[in-house]
C-alpha cells in the first residue's frame, strides 16, 4: 500500500464572525506552529468566503492550509452572489471543497454540476476535496455502496490524481447528528471507493486520501484513522474549537 499522509480538514460552515474567527484561526496556526517541520499530517481550514483573507493572514506562515467551501465552474460573468476558483486563489486559498451533501440537498447540485466545479478548482490551481455520501434511507435500502461509487463517478473531475485531489466520504445521516459510522462500516465504504477509484484512474488510487466526514471527533478519531483507507476527516463541529480540532489532528501522530 501506498503511504499516504494523513488531512486534517476543518469545514467551519456558515460559523463564525471576524473576531472569533481570527482567534480560532491564530489558534490552530499557533498549535501547528510549535509542530515545526515535524508534523506526520496536512492541517486545513475552510472558513466562509468573506473570512477567507482574514484567515489566512491570521495562519500564514504556520503551515495550515486555507481552503474554500464552495467555488462557481465559471471563471467569471454574470453570476451575482458567486465566487470563482481563481479568486479563492487569489485571496489565499489552496483547497476547495465540493460536492457537499449540504450543497448537493440545499442547492440541488447533481454530479455533473460538482465535477465542473472541481475541474474549474483544479483549472485555477487549487486542489480539489470532492464529497459523496449516502442517505439514512440509502443506506437502510442496501444502496450505500451503489451510492457512494455513483457519485464518485459522476463527481471525479478529469485529470484527478492523488496530488491535486481528496475524496470525503460523508455518510449524510452522520453528519451534524452526532451519529458515526463504525471503523468497520466506515472502512467498508472507503475501500469500495478505493477500488473504484482503481477502477478510474489506476495506480493513482493507492495514493488517493479518502478522508471520513461524519461526526469526527478527539474520542473517535483514532479508532477510525486506525482503519486501513481512512486517511484522515473532513471535520465540521468539532473544527469550531481549538482544543477539539487539535485533539483530532494528534490522532493522525
Amino acid at each position: 500500500m501506498t503511504a499516504r499522509r494523513p488531512m486534517i480538514a476543518g469545514n467551519w460552515k456558515m460559523n463564525g464572525l471576524l473576531a472569533d474567527s481570527k482567534a480560532l484561526a491564530a489558534g490552530v496556526a499557533a498549535k501547528r506552529k510549535a509542530l515545526g517541520g515535524s508534523a506526520p499530517f496536512d492541517i486545513l481550514v475552510c472558513p466562509p468566503f468573506p473570512l477567507i483573507s482574514t484567515v489566512a493572514e491570521a495562519v500564514s506562515g504556520s503551515g495550515v492550509d486555507v481552503g474554500a467551501q464552495d467555488c462557481h465552474m465559471n471563471v467569471s460573468g454574470a453570476h451575482t452572489g458567486d465566487t470563482s476558483a481563481s479568486l479563492l486563489k487569489d485571496a489565499g486559498c489552496s483547497y476547495v471543497i465540493v460536492g457537499h451533501s449540504e450543497r448537493r440537498t440545499d442547492h440541488a447540485e447533481t454530479d455533473a454540476i460538482v465535477k465542473a466545479k472541481a475541474e474549474a478548482g483544479l483549472a485555477a490551481g487549487l486542489k480539489v476535496i470532492v464529497c459523496i455520501g449516502e442517505t439514512l434511507e440509502e443506506r437502510e435500502a442496501g444502496k450505500t455502496l451503489d451510492v457512494n461509487k455513483s457519485q464518485l463517478n459522476g463527481s471525479l473531475p478529469t485529470g484527478a490524481t492523488a496530488a491535486n485531489c481528496i475524496i470525503a466520504y460523508e455518510p449524510v445521516w452522520a453528519i451534524g447528528t452526532g451519529k458515526v459510522a463504525t471503523p468497520e462500516q466506515a472502512q467498508e465504504v472507503h475501500a469500495a471507493i478505493r477500488a473504484e477509484l482503481k477502477k478510474m484512474i489506476g495506480g493513482e488510487a493507492d495514493g488517493m486520501r479518502i478522508l471520513y466526514g461524519g461526526s469526527m471527533k478527539p474520542g473517535n478519531a483514532a479508532e477510525l484513522m486506525s482503519q486501513g483507507d481512512i486517511d484522515g476527516g473532513l471535520i465540521g463541529g468539532a473544527a469550531l474549537k481549538v482544543e477539539d480540532f487539535w485533539g483530532i489532528a494528534a490522532a493522525a501522530m
